[in-house]
Protein backbone atom coordinates (compact mmCIF):
# COMPACT_ATOMS: atom_id res chain seq x y z
CA UNK A 1 0.00 0.00 0.00
CA UNK A 2 1.35 3.43 -0.81
CA UNK A 3 2.40 5.36 2.34
CA UNK A 4 -0.28 8.27 1.10
CA UNK A 5 -3.05 6.18 1.47
CA UNK A 6 -2.49 4.26 4.52
CA UNK A 7 -4.91 5.51 7.09
CA UNK A 8 -3.30 4.58 10.11
CA UNK A 9 -0.06 6.75 8.96
CA UNK A 10 -2.48 9.88 8.04
CA UNK A 11 -4.04 9.32 11.82
CA UNK A 12 -0.45 9.71 13.90
CA UNK A 13 1.26 11.65 10.99
CA UNK A 14 0.25 15.16 12.77
CA UNK A 15 1.97 13.89 15.73
CA UNK A 16 4.96 13.28 14.15
CA UNK A 17 8.26 15.67 13.83
CA UNK A 18 8.74 13.95 10.17
CA UNK A 19 6.74 14.93 7.17
CA UNK A 20 5.68 12.71 4.49
CA UNK A 21 6.15 13.67 0.48
CA UNK A 22 6.21 11.53 -2.51
CA UNK A 23 5.70 8.75 -0.53
CA UNK A 24 8.11 8.82 1.57
CA UNK A 25 9.03 10.63 5.37
CA UNK A 26 11.86 13.16 5.58
CA UNK A 27 13.16 14.99 8.54
CA UNK A 28 12.81 19.07 7.39
CA UNK A 29 16.07 20.21 6.16
CA UNK A 30 17.16 21.98 9.03
CA UNK A 31 16.46 19.58 11.29
CA UNK A 32 18.05 17.50 9.70
CA UNK A 33 21.51 19.29 9.10
CA UNK A 34 21.41 19.74 12.77
CA UNK A 35 20.82 16.39 13.59
CA UNK A 36 23.72 15.31 11.63
CA UNK A 37 25.75 17.75 13.16
CA UNK A 38 24.84 16.21 16.56
CA UNK A 39 25.72 12.82 15.21
CA UNK A 40 29.53 13.71 14.33
CA UNK A 41 30.03 14.33 17.72
CA UNK A 42 31.47 17.08 19.81
CA UNK A 43 34.37 18.85 17.65
CA UNK A 44 31.29 19.12 14.99
CA UNK A 45 28.57 20.20 17.21
CA UNK A 46 30.08 21.84 20.10
CA UNK A 47 27.84 20.33 22.27
CA UNK A 48 29.84 19.50 25.27
CA UNK A 49 27.59 20.66 28.09
CA UNK A 50 23.76 20.11 28.79
CA UNK A 51 23.51 24.37 29.11
CA UNK A 52 24.84 24.28 25.13
CA UNK A 53 22.87 20.63 24.66
CA UNK A 54 19.13 23.06 25.61
CA UNK A 55 20.47 25.50 22.85
CA UNK A 56 21.02 22.77 20.33
CA UNK A 57 17.66 21.51 21.43
CA UNK A 58 15.91 24.77 21.18
CA UNK A 59 17.67 25.24 17.66
CA UNK A 60 16.05 21.89 16.66
CA UNK A 61 12.80 22.65 17.90
CA UNK A 62 12.66 25.85 15.69
CA UNK A 63 13.66 23.89 12.58
CA UNK A 64 10.18 22.16 13.43
CA UNK A 65 8.49 25.46 13.79
CA UNK A 66 7.89 24.53 17.29
CA UNK A 67 8.58 26.90 19.95
CA UNK A 68 12.07 27.42 21.97
CA UNK A 69 12.82 25.13 24.74
CA UNK A 70 11.32 26.78 27.94
CA UNK A 71 13.54 28.16 30.15
CA UNK A 72 12.74 25.44 33.42
CA UNK A 73 13.63 22.74 31.16
CA UNK A 74 16.90 24.39 29.45
CA UNK A 75 17.63 24.96 32.92
CA UNK A 76 17.35 21.12 34.15
CA UNK A 77 18.82 19.89 31.30
CA UNK A 78 21.82 22.17 32.10
CA UNK A 79 21.53 20.83 35.69
CA UNK A 80 21.34 17.39 34.92
CA UNK A 81 24.39 17.13 32.98
CA UNK A 82 26.25 19.58 34.42
CA UNK A 83 25.98 19.27 38.03
CA UNK A 84 23.91 16.18 38.75
CA UNK A 85 26.30 13.57 36.38
CA UNK A 86 29.27 13.42 37.36
CA UNK A 87 32.02 14.97 34.85
CA UNK A 88 32.96 11.75 33.48
CA UNK A 89 29.62 10.22 33.06
CA UNK A 90 28.30 13.65 31.04
CA UNK A 91 31.72 13.47 29.09
CA UNK A 92 30.53 10.14 27.90
CA UNK A 93 27.13 11.13 27.06
CA UNK A 94 28.79 14.38 24.87
CA UNK A 95 31.08 12.03 22.96
CA UNK A 96 29.10 9.16 22.88
CA UNK A 97 25.47 8.48 23.42
CA UNK A 98 24.20 11.78 22.34
CA UNK A 99 25.80 11.60 18.63
CA UNK A 100 24.38 7.72 18.64
CA UNK A 101 20.91 8.95 19.73
CA UNK A 102 21.50 11.56 17.33
CA UNK A 103 22.47 8.95 14.44
CA UNK A 104 19.14 6.85 15.47
CA UNK A 105 16.85 10.05 15.32
CA UNK A 106 18.63 10.29 11.44
CA UNK A 107 17.27 7.07 10.83
CA UNK A 108 13.81 7.71 12.38
CA UNK A 109 12.35 8.35 8.82
CA UNK A 110 13.25 4.90 7.34
CA UNK A 111 12.53 3.02 10.71
CA UNK A 112 9.00 4.10 9.52
CA UNK A 113 9.02 3.21 6.29
CA UNK A 114 9.96 -0.23 7.25
CA UNK A 115 7.67 -0.38 9.99
CA UNK A 116 4.35 0.50 7.70
CA UNK A 117 6.15 -1.84 4.84
CA UNK A 118 5.99 -4.84 7.18
CA UNK A 119 2.96 -4.07 9.02
CA UNK A 120 -0.83 -4.92 8.17
CA UNK A 121 -3.13 -2.07 9.13
CA UNK A 122 -4.25 -3.42 11.94
CA UNK A 123 -0.95 -3.20 13.71
CA UNK A 124 0.43 -0.09 12.33
CA UNK A 125 1.08 2.86 14.16
CA UNK A 126 -1.65 5.00 14.10
CA UNK A 127 -3.94 7.39 16.78
CA UNK A 128 -6.00 4.69 18.85
CA UNK A 129 -8.77 7.28 20.49
CA UNK A 130 -11.85 6.86 22.29
CA UNK A 131 -13.82 3.74 22.41
CA UNK A 132 -11.15 2.14 19.26
CA UNK A 133 -10.08 -0.72 20.03
CA UNK A 134 -6.97 -1.82 18.48
CA UNK A 135 -3.61 -3.20 18.50
CA UNK A 136 -0.23 -1.71 17.51
CA UNK A 137 3.66 -3.45 17.21
CA UNK A 138 6.65 -2.19 17.22
CA UNK A 139 10.34 -3.11 16.91
CA UNK A 140 12.22 -2.21 20.04
CA UNK A 141 14.36 -0.14 17.62
CA UNK A 142 11.86 2.13 16.41
CA UNK A 143 9.92 2.40 20.11
CA UNK A 144 13.84 3.67 21.21
CA UNK A 145 13.88 6.15 18.21
CA UNK A 146 10.38 7.43 19.71
CA UNK A 147 11.68 8.09 22.98
CA UNK A 148 14.71 9.63 21.52
CA UNK A 149 12.35 12.40 20.13
CA UNK A 150 10.47 12.74 23.23
CA UNK A 151 14.12 13.17 24.89
CA UNK A 152 15.19 16.00 22.25
CA UNK A 153 11.59 17.52 22.52
CA UNK A 154 10.77 17.16 19.35
CA UNK A 155 6.85 16.16 19.47
CA UNK A 156 4.70 18.33 17.57
CA UNK A 157 2.00 19.74 20.42
CA UNK A 158 -0.77 21.29 19.06
CA UNK A 159 -3.88 19.51 19.27
CA UNK A 160 -2.51 16.35 21.78
CA UNK A 161 -4.89 18.46 24.67
CA UNK A 162 -8.20 18.31 22.15
CA UNK A 163 -7.06 14.58 21.36
CA UNK A 164 -6.99 13.65 24.47
CA UNK A 165 -3.44 12.47 24.34
CA UNK A 166 -0.89 12.93 27.46
CA UNK A 167 2.18 14.98 27.16
CA UNK A 168 5.15 13.13 25.77
CA UNK A 169 8.11 15.16 25.02
CA UNK A 170 10.67 15.35 28.40
CA UNK A 171 10.67 19.06 28.91
CA UNK A 172 7.72 18.28 31.80
CA UNK A 173 10.45 15.54 33.25
CA UNK A 174 13.77 17.87 33.46
CA UNK A 175 11.53 21.08 34.62
CA UNK A 176 10.63 19.40 37.62
CA UNK A 177 14.37 19.13 37.82
CA UNK A 178 14.94 22.42 39.20
CA UNK A 179 13.46 24.63 42.03
CA UNK A 180 14.76 22.61 44.95
CA UNK A 181 13.56 19.22 43.50
CA UNK A 182 13.17 15.95 45.48
CA UNK A 183 15.55 13.81 44.63
CA UNK A 184 13.58 10.96 43.59
CA UNK A 185 13.39 13.77 39.96
CA UNK A 186 16.74 13.32 39.66
CA UNK A 187 16.60 9.60 40.35
CA UNK A 188 13.74 9.39 37.80
CA UNK A 189 15.84 11.01 34.92
CA UNK A 190 18.45 8.34 36.12
CA UNK A 191 16.43 5.50 34.79
CA UNK A 192 15.96 7.29 31.68
CA UNK A 193 19.35 8.17 30.85
CA UNK A 194 20.47 4.47 31.81
CA UNK A 195 18.03 3.64 29.06
CA UNK A 196 19.61 5.25 26.62
CA UNK A 197 22.89 4.42 27.24
CA UNK A 198 21.61 0.69 26.92
CA UNK A 199 20.22 0.78 23.60
CA UNK A 200 22.40 2.89 22.32
CA UNK A 201 25.21 0.38 23.09
CA UNK A 202 23.66 -2.33 22.07
CA UNK A 203 20.29 -1.72 19.85
CA UNK A 204 17.28 -4.49 21.51
CA UNK A 205 15.85 -6.45 18.63
CA UNK A 206 12.43 -7.63 20.25
CA UNK A 207 8.87 -5.98 19.78
CA UNK A 208 6.06 -4.26 22.34
CA UNK A 209 2.57 -3.99 21.92
CA UNK A 210 0.04 -1.96 22.90
CA UNK A 211 -3.58 -2.95 22.55
CA UNK A 212 -6.34 -0.63 23.36
CA UNK A 213 -9.43 -2.92 25.15
CA UNK A 214 -12.58 -1.92 25.28
CA UNK A 215 -15.50 -3.75 26.45
CA UNK A 216 -18.87 -2.46 24.52
CA UNK A 217 -21.74 -0.40 25.60
CA UNK A 218 -24.24 -2.34 23.49
CA UNK A 219 -24.52 -5.64 21.81
CA UNK A 220 -22.27 -6.66 19.37
CA UNK A 221 -22.25 -9.96 17.53
CA UNK A 222 -19.82 -12.52 19.34
CA UNK A 223 -18.24 -9.95 21.97
CA UNK A 224 -18.70 -9.38 25.92
CA UNK A 225 -20.68 -6.70 26.79
CA UNK A 226 -20.27 -4.13 29.72
CA UNK A 227 -22.39 -6.07 32.32
CA UNK A 228 -24.84 -4.25 34.65
CA UNK A 229 -25.25 -5.04 38.17
CA UNK A 230 -28.01 -7.67 37.67
CA UNK A 231 -25.66 -9.69 35.45
CA UNK A 232 -22.43 -9.37 38.31
CA UNK A 233 -25.61 -10.67 40.80
CA UNK A 234 -26.37 -13.72 38.76
CA UNK A 235 -22.97 -15.43 37.67
CA UNK A 236 -22.61 -18.64 38.75
CA UNK A 237 -18.45 -18.30 37.81
CA UNK A 238 -16.48 -20.29 40.55
CA UNK A 239 -13.78 -17.58 42.42
CA UNK A 240 -10.16 -18.56 41.06
CA UNK A 241 -7.70 -19.10 43.31
CA UNK A 242 -6.25 -16.36 45.42
CA UNK A 243 -2.92 -16.15 46.81
CA UNK A 244 -2.12 -13.00 49.61
CA UNK A 245 1.53 -12.16 49.89
CA UNK A 246 2.53 -9.29 51.92
CA UNK A 247 6.18 -8.40 51.27
CA UNK A 248 7.40 -8.39 47.21
CA UNK A 249 6.54 -6.01 44.17
CA UNK A 250 4.33 -6.79 41.51
CA UNK A 251 7.02 -6.36 38.70
CA UNK A 252 9.12 -9.09 40.51
CA UNK A 253 6.56 -11.36 40.46
CA UNK A 254 7.99 -15.07 39.22
CA UNK A 255 5.35 -16.66 37.62
CA UNK A 256 3.92 -15.16 33.95
CA UNK A 257 1.03 -13.15 34.77
CA UNK A 258 -0.96 -10.07 33.78
CA UNK A 259 0.39 -6.99 36.08
CA UNK A 260 -1.60 -4.59 36.83
CA UNK A 261 -0.39 -0.75 36.38
CA UNK A 262 -2.68 1.62 38.62
CA UNK A 263 -2.88 4.12 36.27
CA UNK A 264 -3.70 7.36 35.73
CA UNK A 265 -6.61 7.68 32.65
CA UNK A 266 -3.96 9.67 30.67
CA UNK A 267 -1.40 6.85 30.30
CA UNK A 268 1.46 7.06 32.62
CA UNK A 269 -0.15 9.45 34.88
CA UNK A 270 2.71 11.86 35.79
CA UNK A 271 5.81 10.04 34.82
CA UNK A 272 6.86 12.69 32.62
CA UNK A 273 6.32 15.17 35.21
CA UNK A 274 6.62 15.00 39.33
CA UNK A 275 4.57 11.55 39.81
CA UNK A 276 6.81 9.04 41.29
CA UNK A 277 4.27 6.41 43.03
CA UNK A 278 3.18 2.90 41.30
CA UNK A 279 2.23 3.54 37.71
CA UNK A 280 5.24 6.21 37.13
CA UNK A 281 7.76 4.04 38.82
CA UNK A 282 6.81 1.44 35.98
CA UNK A 283 7.60 3.48 33.35
CA UNK A 284 10.86 4.85 34.80
CA UNK A 285 12.23 1.18 34.63
CA UNK A 286 10.37 0.21 31.25
CA UNK A 287 10.98 2.97 29.74
CA UNK A 288 9.32 1.86 25.94
CA UNK A 289 5.96 1.73 28.56
CA UNK A 290 6.54 5.70 27.38
CA UNK A 291 5.73 5.20 23.87
CA UNK A 292 2.05 4.41 23.90
CA UNK A 293 1.78 7.64 25.67
CA UNK A 294 2.33 9.07 22.13
CA UNK A 295 -0.79 7.68 20.74
CA UNK A 296 -2.94 6.14 23.49
CA UNK A 297 -6.24 8.32 24.08
CA UNK A 298 -6.82 8.94 27.67
CA UNK A 299 -9.39 6.33 29.14
CA UNK A 300 -12.89 5.95 29.40
CA UNK A 301 -14.72 3.69 32.10
CA UNK A 302 -15.02 0.74 29.81
CA UNK A 303 -11.41 0.77 28.45
CA UNK A 304 -8.03 0.06 29.42
CA UNK A 305 -4.60 -0.76 28.05
CA UNK A 306 -2.35 -3.34 27.71
CA UNK A 307 0.97 -3.68 26.81
CA UNK A 308 3.33 -6.94 26.13
CA UNK A 309 6.62 -7.07 25.65
CA UNK A 310 8.23 -3.57 27.22
CA UNK A 311 11.68 -4.44 28.71
CA UNK A 312 12.95 -3.55 32.06
CA UNK A 313 16.27 -1.72 32.05
CA UNK A 314 16.48 -0.44 35.26
CA UNK A 315 16.62 -1.86 39.31
CA UNK A 316 15.59 0.90 42.00
CA UNK A 317 14.83 0.83 45.98
CA UNK A 318 12.16 3.21 47.44
CA UNK A 319 8.83 4.69 46.53
CA UNK A 320 7.68 8.31 46.37
CA UNK A 321 9.93 10.69 47.30
CA UNK A 322 12.46 7.63 48.40
CA UNK A 323 12.64 6.35 45.22
CA UNK A 324 16.14 5.84 44.03
CA UNK A 325 17.71 4.22 40.80
CA UNK A 326 20.61 1.88 42.11
CA UNK A 327 21.73 0.52 38.56
CA UNK A 328 21.28 -1.75 35.56
CA UNK A 329 18.62 -5.06 35.18
CA UNK A 330 19.49 -7.42 32.87
CA UNK A 331 16.04 -8.64 31.96
CA UNK A 332 15.66 -12.60 31.17
CA UNK A 333 12.19 -12.95 30.47
CA UNK A 334 11.94 -15.67 27.16
CA UNK A 335 9.96 -14.32 24.23
CA UNK A 336 6.95 -15.02 22.64
CA UNK A 337 6.24 -16.31 19.07
CA UNK A 338 5.67 -12.34 18.54
CA UNK A 339 9.41 -11.56 19.70
CA UNK A 340 7.91 -9.78 22.68
CA UNK A 341 9.41 -10.56 26.30
CA UNK A 342 6.81 -12.50 28.13
CA UNK A 343 6.30 -9.07 30.33
CA UNK A 344 2.29 -8.42 30.31
CA UNK A 345 0.91 -5.00 31.90
CA UNK A 346 -2.18 -4.04 32.02
CA UNK A 347 -3.00 -0.20 32.70
CA UNK A 348 -6.71 0.35 34.64
CA UNK A 349 -7.50 3.43 35.94
CA UNK A 350 -9.44 3.68 39.48
CA UNK A 351 -12.13 6.31 40.83
CA UNK A 352 -10.17 9.18 41.87
CA UNK A 353 -10.94 10.25 45.51
CA UNK A 354 -14.54 8.51 45.43
CA UNK A 355 -15.24 9.10 49.16
CA UNK A 356 -19.03 7.54 49.41
CA UNK A 357 -19.32 7.12 45.16
CA UNK A 358 -17.33 3.63 45.92
CA UNK A 359 -20.33 2.30 47.98
CA UNK A 360 -22.93 2.95 46.07
CA UNK A 361 -23.66 0.58 43.00
CA UNK A 362 -22.90 2.94 40.06
CA UNK A 363 -19.41 3.37 41.49
CA UNK A 364 -18.94 -0.69 42.10
CA UNK A 365 -20.17 -1.22 38.95
CA UNK A 366 -17.50 1.12 37.27
CA UNK A 367 -14.61 -0.56 39.52
CA UNK A 368 -16.08 -3.63 38.85
CA UNK A 369 -16.04 -3.43 35.26
CA UNK A 370 -12.57 -1.51 34.89
CA UNK A 371 -10.81 -4.26 36.06
CA UNK A 372 -12.77 -6.84 34.08
CA UNK A 373 -12.45 -5.16 30.66
CA UNK A 374 -8.38 -5.15 31.61
CA UNK A 375 -8.20 -8.61 32.81
CA UNK A 376 -10.81 -10.23 30.19
CA UNK A 377 -9.30 -11.66 26.72
CA UNK A 378 -11.54 -11.12 24.28
CA UNK A 379 -9.45 -13.57 21.60
CA UNK A 380 -10.65 -16.51 24.56
CA UNK A 381 -14.10 -15.44 25.13
CA UNK A 382 -15.14 -14.27 21.80
CA UNK A 383 -16.72 -17.85 20.62
CA UNK A 384 -16.22 -20.95 22.43
CA UNK A 385 -17.77 -19.03 26.29
CA UNK A 386 -20.06 -16.50 27.15
CA UNK A 387 -18.21 -14.97 30.61
CA UNK A 388 -21.76 -14.15 32.27
CA UNK A 389 -24.25 -17.46 32.12
CA UNK A 390 -27.19 -17.30 33.73
CA UNK A 391 -27.18 -19.15 37.68
CA UNK A 392 -28.98 -21.88 36.27
CA UNK A 393 -26.67 -22.68 33.03
CA UNK A 394 -25.05 -26.38 33.75
CA UNK A 395 -22.13 -25.05 31.43
CA UNK A 396 -21.11 -22.18 34.29
CA UNK A 397 -17.67 -23.53 34.07
CA UNK A 398 -15.01 -21.83 31.53
CA UNK A 399 -13.93 -23.67 28.15
CA UNK A 400 -10.62 -25.53 27.57
CA UNK A 401 -9.44 -22.40 25.61
CA UNK A 402 -10.46 -19.68 28.16
CA UNK A 403 -8.32 -21.26 30.94
CA UNK A 404 -5.60 -21.70 28.95
CA UNK A 405 -4.33 -18.22 29.92
CA UNK A 406 -2.01 -16.57 32.88
CA UNK A 407 -3.23 -15.28 36.50
CA UNK A 408 -3.40 -11.72 37.56
CA UNK A 409 -0.63 -10.20 39.48
CA UNK A 410 -2.03 -7.25 41.64
CA UNK A 411 -2.26 -5.08 44.41
CA UNK A 412 -3.95 -2.06 46.18
CA UNK A 413 -5.30 -0.61 42.73
CA UNK A 414 -6.81 3.40 43.14
CA UNK A 415 -6.17 3.09 47.37
CA UNK A 416 -3.35 5.44 47.68
CA UNK A 417 -3.35 8.91 46.74
CA UNK A 418 -6.75 7.61 44.49
CA UNK A 419 -8.51 7.47 48.34
CA UNK A 420 -10.03 4.08 47.46
CA UNK A 421 -10.88 1.25 50.29
CA UNK A 422 -8.53 -1.38 50.27
CA UNK A 423 -10.82 -4.05 51.59
CA UNK A 424 -13.17 -3.42 48.87
CA UNK A 425 -11.01 -2.86 45.72
CA UNK A 426 -9.63 -6.51 46.64
CA UNK A 427 -12.35 -8.43 46.15
CA UNK A 428 -13.38 -6.15 42.96
CA UNK A 429 -10.52 -7.41 41.91
CA UNK A 430 -10.99 -11.10 42.70
CA UNK A 431 -14.45 -11.05 41.44
CA UNK A 432 -13.34 -9.56 37.86
CA UNK A 433 -10.01 -11.52 37.01
CA UNK A 434 -12.69 -14.45 37.99
CA UNK A 435 -15.32 -13.63 35.73
CA UNK A 436 -12.43 -13.20 33.06
CA UNK A 437 -11.02 -16.65 34.06
CA UNK A 438 -7.79 -15.83 35.06
CA UNK A 439 -6.63 -19.48 36.91
CA UNK A 440 -5.29 -17.05 39.95
CA UNK A 441 -4.83 -13.99 41.29
CA UNK A 442 -1.76 -12.92 42.92
CA UNK A 443 -2.28 -10.51 45.64
CA UNK A 444 0.64 -7.82 46.96
CA UNK A 445 -1.12 -6.11 50.08
CA UNK A 446 2.53 -4.13 50.82
CA UNK A 447 1.86 -4.60 54.34
CA UNK A 448 -1.72 -2.43 54.25
CA UNK A 449 -2.75 -3.18 58.10
CA UNK A 450 -6.56 -2.73 57.22
CA UNK A 451 -5.89 -6.32 55.25
CA UNK A 452 -4.17 -8.26 58.26
CA UNK A 453 -7.52 -10.39 57.87
CA UNK A 454 -7.31 -10.95 53.92
CA UNK A 455 -5.91 -14.45 53.85
CA UNK A 456 -8.02 -16.13 56.64
CA UNK A 457 -11.94 -14.11 54.40
CA UNK A 458 -10.07 -15.45 51.03
CA UNK A 459 -9.53 -18.96 52.45
CA UNK A 460 -12.81 -18.94 54.03
CA UNK A 461 -14.90 -18.05 51.39
CA UNK A 462 -13.19 -20.79 48.72
CA UNK A 463 -14.02 -23.40 51.63
CA UNK A 464 -17.35 -22.48 51.00
CA UNK A 465 -17.22 -22.70 47.49
CA UNK A 466 -18.82 -19.08 46.58
CA UNK A 467 -19.26 -17.96 43.23
CA UNK A 468 -18.93 -14.41 41.62
CA UNK A 469 -22.17 -13.75 41.91
CA UNK A 470 -22.27 -14.62 45.68
CA UNK A 471 -19.64 -12.64 46.78
CA UNK A 472 -20.97 -9.41 44.88
CA UNK A 473 -24.20 -9.77 46.36
CA UNK A 474 -22.66 -9.34 49.52
CA UNK A 475 -20.47 -6.44 48.71
CA UNK A 476 -23.32 -4.59 47.68
CA UNK A 477 -25.53 -5.38 51.00
CA UNK A 478 -22.38 -4.32 52.56
CA UNK A 479 -21.39 -1.28 50.97
CA UNK A 480 -25.50 -0.09 51.43
CA UNK A 481 -25.60 -0.74 55.04
CA UNK A 482 -22.26 1.75 54.30
CA UNK A 483 -23.90 3.79 53.45
CA UNK A 484 -26.94 4.08 55.27
CA UNK A 485 -24.17 4.27 58.46
CA UNK A 486 -25.25 0.51 59.49
CA UNK A 487 -22.16 -0.54 59.82
CA UNK A 488 -18.78 1.32 60.47
CA UNK A 489 -16.69 -2.03 60.11
CA UNK A 490 -14.19 -2.92 57.08
CA UNK A 491 -15.76 -5.55 54.92
CA UNK A 492 -13.41 -8.34 55.70
CA UNK A 493 -14.77 -7.87 59.24
CA UNK A 494 -18.26 -7.50 58.42
CA UNK A 495 -18.42 -10.67 56.16
CA UNK A 496 -16.24 -12.87 59.08
CA UNK A 497 -16.24 -11.04 62.36
CA UNK A 498 -13.37 -12.52 64.26
CA UNK A 499 -15.63 -14.71 66.85
CA UNK A 500 -17.22 -16.31 63.64
CA UNK A 501 -13.93 -16.99 61.70
CA UNK A 502 -12.76 -18.83 65.62
CA UNK A 503 -15.73 -21.01 65.29
CA UNK A 504 -15.54 -21.71 61.88
CA UNK A 505 -12.18 -22.93 62.00
CA UNK A 506 -13.01 -24.73 65.38
CA UNK A 507 -16.08 -26.42 63.61
CA UNK A 508 -13.51 -27.49 60.57
CA UNK A 509 -10.96 -28.77 63.19
CA UNK A 510 -13.89 -31.27 64.23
Amino acid sequence: MEMEARGDLRSILPQLPVVLRGGALFWPAAAQEQLRALSLGPDVSRVTSGDVLADALSDLRQALALRALPARAAEGYALFFDDLLSRAHARDWFSDVLPRLARLLLRLPALLEGHYAGARAATGLRLLGSQDAGFVLLGQELAAALLACALFCLFPTAGRGEARLPAINFDALFSALTNNARQSQEHKVRCIAHYFERVTASTPAGFVSFERKVLPRGSLSGDVTYPDSDAWMKSSVPLCPFRVISSGLIEDEEEEALEVDFANKYLGGGALSRGCVQEEIRFMINPELIVGMLFMASMEDNEAIEIVGAERFSQYMGYGSSFRFVGDYLDTKPLDAMGRRKTRIVAIDALDCPTKLQYETSGLLREVNKAFVGFLDQSKHQFDVKPFQDSNSKDNHPSVNSVDCIGVSTGNWGCGAFGGNPEIKSMIQWLAASQAHRPFVNYYTFEDGSLRRLEEVIQWVLRHGWTVGELWHMIVEYSSQRLKRETFDGFLTWLLPEDNANNDADYMCE
